[in-house]
Formats: C-alpha cells, structure tokens, sequence
C-alpha cells in the first residue's frame, strides 16, 4: 500500500519531506485488505519511532491523539520534555533531561502543532477529546492512538494499557458507527509495522465486558502481532 496525502498544512508537509531524506520508510505488512475508515489503530509507541514512521509514510488517513502538555505551547512542552519524556520514559539523568528538552523543545513544539494533534486529558476535558475525536471520524480520517502505559519507559512487551479508546468506541456506537479496531505494533529493530485484523467495537463489549477488560484483550493482540511476525521470519 502506498503512503496517502496526510491533511497538514504547506509548511509542514515542507518539513516531512525534509525528514524523509533522514528516515527510511518502514515496511507495512497488513493481515488483510480491507477499506480503511471510521477506525482507529491501537499501537505501541517505541518513543518518537512509532509516531515518526507513520507520519511520514502511512498509508492511510489519520490524526493522532496525543497528550495535552505537548499540545499546549512551548513551556509546556518544555516542561513535559525534561520532567516526564526525557527523565521518567527515557530514563535520561535530571541534567541531561533539561538540556536534551531544551534545544529540542521549539522543534517538537513546532512539529506537533504541524501534527494537528488530538489532545488527550486525565480529567473531564476529555470530552473535548471525544467529540474532537467523533467528528475526525465523521470526516473520513481514522485516529491511532498510543493507549500503553509508558511512565516507566516503552517496552517490547507492553504491560498495560488506558481505556480511554473505549469511551470513543461507546459514543461513537451510539451515535451509529460501529469502529474498526486495529491492532498494530511498530516492530523498531526490523523497521516494520504490522497491522492485525480488525475487530468491530461492539463485538468488544458483548456481555458487558469492563473497559478494562477490553483494554487488557486489546494489548494481547498488540503484543501478539510482535511475537507472531518474530516467529514467522524464524520459521
């Protein structure tokens, strides 16, 4: 599949031409063919590679829900850099922290701001989220988002993962969309991205399964598109 115009402003696409001279294209190995909207694509994060790799080469529409503090100008970017990205995810010392956020935090506040990023809040502001998210939908683009717990670091084998995805897949079933769930896993050290089949929502929460409970299946099929591929190019 070839990658597909993203819905991004000049200057932006200026600068992801710019960065692909720098960044190899992935290869995007799909379970099956299958028209790609009104989804959304579960994925582990690998820090900036996951993100990079797909904005740069995916082949399908999409925007990305993100956390808010890179969202939100560039002290608040800054902040998030070397508090919590650099210090707590990339386990960078405190000083290291501060400077490495310091030169890169008026890029990255540039390059998410080109991103069209989704804002993604722990409080009830993730109502805007929701409804900013519904109406990405309805447009025709699909959303990936990065529902792992990366406060301790990222992980090969992902342990946990946010529910939030679950109150989109609600609302949207009730205003009458049923999503397509992809699983997907960018695997860093062959450059691949593998995308699992789909599943729609609302066979997700049959029986009135928790969205904690469909948070945990979610992440199986995540970490099981790794050990799968792993094992196929061993065989």
């Amino acid at each position: 599949m070839k990658k597909v115009k993203q819905k991004r402003k000049g200057w932006f696409c200026a600068l992801k031409r710019f960065l692909s001279l720098f960044i190899k294209k992935p290869k995007f190995v799909f379970a099956e063919k299958t028209v790609l909207n009104n989804s959304i694509f579960l994925c582990n994060h690998v820090g900036a590679l996951a993100p990079l790799a797909l904005e740069l080469y995916a082949p399908f529409k999409f925007r990305f829900w993100g956390t808010f503090e890179m969202n939100s100008g560039l002290r608040s970017v800054y902040k998030y850099l070397s508090t919590v990205y650099f210090y707590r995810k990339k386990h960078f010392g405190k000083f290291r922290s501060k400077i490495t956020a310091f030169f890169s935090a008026p890029f990255l506040t540039l390059f998410y701001k080109g991103l069209n990023l989704i804002s993604t809040y722990r409080d009830i502001r993730l109502k805007k989220t929701i409804k900013e998210s519904e109406e990405t939908i309805n447009s025709g683009e699909n959303l990936v988002i990065f529902p792992e717990d990366s406060s301790n670091g990222y992980f090969d084998k992902l342990t946990h993962f946010y529910s939030g995805f679950v109150l989109l897949g609600k609302t949207c079933l009730k205003n009458g969309i049923d999503l397509d769930v992809f699983p997907a896993y960018y695997i860093k050290e062959k450059r691949v991205f593998t995308v699992g089949k789909p599943v729609k929502f609302s066979s997700l929460i049959e029986n009135n399964t928790s969205k904690y409970d469909v948070a945990d299946k979610m992440k199986d099929q995540v970490n099981a598109l790794r050990t799968c591929y792993l094992k196929d190019l061993a065989s």
